[in-house]
């Protein structure tokens, strides 16, 4: 596996090597949409992560592709192309099972190539201006460990830049769970206010909300459950402290009334979760990750988180969205306005191997008055489904006797 990374944290007008805001991947259900994000949630997660949770000889994880035996013994290589604070860096690694087999970081501080280590299984080079302290990180750099992990928390400052990108970049989180926990810092970082404003331009209904504390009754109640699970051997999941709770007041006929976030629509939730990190991303100019933008949300709702990322007044910092999407209406013009510029997209599908190929639209050289979501729709720029109609058909409509249907399903029948 390669992947490839190109991220700005400038504005396109104040450098020559210009970076988009927004990158869009369309295409058929597992042509590999999901892939290609979750390798750059991997290359993220094993920077921040494996200097704490690898231990001495216990290899790296990793997924590499399943449809081909044969590549399951060659390394899987990550690269990313960045532009920090005027200065672009190139950082990549290659792993295998068991070790990091390659990693690498150059820098371009004036237009030229500077190395600033190069590491080949576990025999490491420096550049001239490598500081000596950083020739010492080696000799505490497990095989199966980044040396970036390490130098960063070593203190070394020209390493720094990169590594912090990393540790910036964030994915969206949709578990319940995760909403409920991020409570807490709603009123801290000022969120509650400003996801309330989205949520009421959406159209939801919603007027206002606030941070409930748990009740008396509440807290003995979830306290006594904890406990008892204890007494059987089943670890707490959650401290024993008190909760807080989000509630909306939505419009009613009769003025307004209070709803948790448990008791919102699929779509509001949808929005509230997507909020926050987009917010934080928006605040810091980091990458946001997310895959399925559209899961539960209207077009109209998608494209303007868009916007959000595309234009420069709400995107001050530059930060970056990355999202997976089956909706090409974002492919066209919504209330008139275009969604994506045809460099904002990318397709995937898969070869008669099974593995996924990556291209952009430009690569068609779409005209500017093109209706791009009709003919991606046409199959004129590939990426769609070839469904065969007389099977789909057939799968749909095949009906066996009743003693051919399962109990469970023949029990829903009966029952409807």
């Amino acid at each position: 596996m390669l992947l490839t990374l190109n991220y700005s944290s400038d504005s396109p007008a104040d450098v020559d090597w210009e970076c988009v805001p927004v990158v869009g991947l369309f295409g058929p259900n597992a042509s590999g949409k999901s892939n290609v994000i979750d390798a750059l949630v991997y290359m993220r997660n094993l920077v921040r992560g494996s200097l704490r949770e690898s231990e001495p000889g216990a290899g790296i994880q990793r997924s590499p592709f399943a449809l081909n035996p044969a590549m399951r013994e060659e390394p899987s290589t990550y690269v990313v192309d960045l532009l920090l604070e005027r200065t672009r860096y190139t950082y990549g690694f290659s792993v295998d099972d068991t070790q990091v087999t390659e990693e690498w970081m150059y820098s371009y501080p004036v237009g030229r190539k500077r190395t600033i280590f190069h590491r080949n299984s576990d025999t490491y080079s420096y550049g001239e201006h490598s500081p000596e302290s950083m020739r010492q990180v080696e000799g505490i750099t497990d095989s199966n460990v980044l040396f970036l992990s390490v130098a960063a928390r070593s203190k070394q400052g020209l390493v720094r830049p990169v590594y912090d990108w990393f540790v910036g970049v964030l994915d969206r989180k949709p578990a319940m769970t995760h909403l409920l926990r991020s409570v807490e810092s709603l009123d801290r970082s000022g969120y509650l206010d400003r996801l309330t404003s989205l949520l009421q331009a959406a159209d939801t209904g919603i007027e206002s909300a606030e941070i409930v504390d748990e009740t008396d009754e509440e807290f003995a109640e979830r306290t006594a459950r904890l406990e008892g699970l204890s007494r059987v051997g089943r670890p707490e999941r959650y401290s024993l402290q008190r909760r807080k709770e989000v509630f909306f007041q939505h419009r009613g006929e009769n003025g307004t009334f209070p709803l948790s976030l448990r008791d919102q629509s699929f779509g509001t939730r949808a929005l509230y979760e997507m909020g926050i990190p987009v917010f934080r991303s928006l605040d810091r100019g980091t990458l946001l990750i997310v895959d399925e933008l559209d899961a539960s949300l209207h077009p109209y709702l998608s494209a303007q988180l868009v916007k959000l990322f595309r234009e420069p007044s709400t995107n001050p910092l530059g930060a970056q969205l990355v999202f997976t999407s089956h909706d090409a209406t974002l492919l066209g013009r919504i209330q008139g306005e275009e969604v994506l510029h045809r460099d904002h997209v990318w397709f995937t599908e898969k070869d008669e191997c099974g593995a996924t190929e990556l291209f952009p639209l430009s690569e068609f050289k779409p005209r500017r008055d093109e209706n791009r979501e009709r003919r991606y729709m046409a199959g004129r720029y590939g990426a769609v489904p070839i469904v065969n109609d007389e099977l789909f058909a057939t799968a749909l409509s095949r009906r066996g006797e009743v003693g051919d249907v399962p109990p469970d399903i023949q029990v829903y029948e009966d029952q409807h």
